[in-house]
C-alpha cells in the first residue's frame, strides 16, 4: 500500500510539473501585430500568425511565420483571430484635418489610416490619402526606415513630397546612397536626420518641391559650355543645362560629378534625366564634394554643426545670402522646419545665412 500510494504521489507531482512547464491557453501570451506580407520587419520585431507569435531574426519581408529559417517560434498566443487589439477608433468626419497615422472608422463599419495629411477626404474615394486597416496591427503603417540605414522612411519622403515628379523615386534616393556612404550616416541619429531634411529641403527647394526634372529657362541652355575646358562640350553647346534634385549644369560640372560617380556624364548629360538613381547621385555629389560658393561642402556645414544656413551658402549663396534674397532663404528654411518636425528632430541653430 505504502509502495502504491508513493507510485501515485510521484504520479500526481509529474503532472504537477508538467502542468507548469506547459501553459495553458489562459496564461497564453498576447498576440503581436498581425504578421503581413508587405511589411518590413527588422531583426527584433514581432509579429502574430496562426494563434503563434514570431520573432525576426534579421530583416524579412514576405517570408511567411513557420515556413522560413527568419522566423522564430514564441509560442502560442491569444488575443483574436490576428493576435491585435479590438478597435475603438473614431469615426471618420468629413472636412476634419487628419494628419499621417490617423486611424478612422467609416460608415461602412472599415477601418482605415491616413497615409497623407488631408482635410477630411473621403476614405473609399481619396486613396491617396488612405489605405484600408485592420484592428489586428496588420494594417499599414509608417514603416521603418530602409535596410540601407537611411533615416528617412518612404512614408515620410511621401509626407514631403506628396506632389512630386514620379521621376524622383525613394528607391532611386536609396539606390544613390551608396556613392557616398558618409552621406546622413555621419554623427549622432540627430545630426543624420538633420542632414537627410537639409538636404531634401535644399533641393526640394532647387526643382520646386521634386517637380521640375530639368531647367525650366530653355534660353539658358546655351550658356552652360565653357569652351575653355581642355574637354570642351562634346554632347553641344546647349546640352549641360540644369537637370536632377541640385540641377546639375555646366560642362566641368557634368565632367566632375561623371569622373567621381563613374558615369559618362560629360558624353552622355541626359543620363540625369532618364535615371533616378543618377539623378539623385548628382546631387548627392554636390553636397557631399563641393563647396560650391561657400566655404565648405554642404554636408560637413551640418556635420561640423555651422547649420542649415551654412548648406544655403554652399549651394546658392552668392545669390541668397548676406541680403541677396531673403524670400528665398526663408523659404528653404520653412522646408527645412517642416521636414525635421517629419523626421521628430531638431533643426538645430544657425538656420539663416
Amino acid at each position: 500500500m505504502r509502495r502504491l500510494l508513493a507510485h501515485l504521489a510521484a504520479l500526481c507531482l509529474a503532472a504537477g510539473v508538467l502542468a507548469v512547464l506547459v501553459p495553458s491557453a489562459a496564461n497564453a501570451a498576447a498576440c503581436a501585430g498581425a504578421w503581413s506580407s508587405s511589411a518590413v520587419y527588422t531583426g527584433g520585431a514581432t509579429a502574430s500568425y496562426n494563434g503563434r507569435n514570431w520573432r525576426a531574426q534579421w530583416w524579412t519581408q514576405g517570408e511567411t511565420p513557420g515556413s522560413a529559417a527568419v522566423w522564430a517560434d514564441q509560442g502560442t498566443c491569444t488575443g483574436g483571430s490576428g493576435g491585435g487589439t479590438s478597435c475603438s477608433y473614431p469615426n471618420w468626419v468629413a472636412g476634419q484635418w487628419y494628419a499621417v497615422g490617423s486611424i478612422v472608422r467609416y460608415t461602412d463599419g472599415n477601418h482605415y489610416i491616413a497615409v497623407h495629411e488631408n482635410p477630411g477626404y473621403d476614405p473609399v474615394i481619396s486613396h491617396w490619402y488612405w489605405d484600408p486597416y485592420t484592428c489586428d496591427g496588420g494594417g499599414p503603417t509608417d514603416p521603418p526606415p530602409d535596410p540601407s540605414g537611411f533615416v528617412v522612411s518612404q512614408a515620410q519622403f511621401d509626407q514631403m513630397f506628396p506632389g512630386r515628379n514620379s521621376f524622383y523615386t525613394y528607391s532611386g534616393l536609396v539606390a544613390a546612397l551608396s556613392a557616398y556612404p558618409a552621406f546622413a550616416k555621419t554623427g549622432s541619429d540627430t545630426v543624420r536626420k538633420q542632414e537627410a531634411a537639409a538636404f531634401l529641403a535644399n533641393v526640394g527647394h532647387e526643382t520646386g518641391g521634386l517637380v521640375h526634372i530639368v531647367e525650366q529657362n530653355t534660353a539658358n541652355y546655351s550658356h552652360y559650355c565653357d569652351p575653355g575646358q581642355s574637354f570642351g562640350c562634346p554632347a553641344g553647346q546647349s546640352a549641360y543645362y540644369g537637370r536632377g534634385p541640385m540641377q546639375l549644369s555646366w560642362n566641368y560640372n557634368y565632367k566632375a560629378a561623371g569622373d567621381a560617380l563613374g558615369l559618362p556624364l560629360l558624353t552622355n548629360p541626359w543620363l540625369v534625366q532618364q535615371d533616378a538613381s543618377v539623378a539623385w547621385k548628382t546631387a548627392i555629389w554636390y553636397w557631399m564634394t563641393q563647396n560650391g560658393p561657400g566655404t565648405m561642402t554642404a554636408h560637413n556645414a551640418i556635420v561640423n554643426g555651422r547649420g542649415f544656413g551654412e548648406t544655403i551658402r554652399s549651394i546658392n549663396g552668392r545669390v541668397e545670402c548676406d541680403g541677396g534674397n531673403p524670400a528665398q532663404v526663408q523659404s528653404r528654411i520653412n522646408s527645412y522646419q517642416r521636414f525635421t518636425q517629419i523626421l521628430g528632430v531638431s533643426p538645430g541653430g544657425n538656420l539663416s545665412c
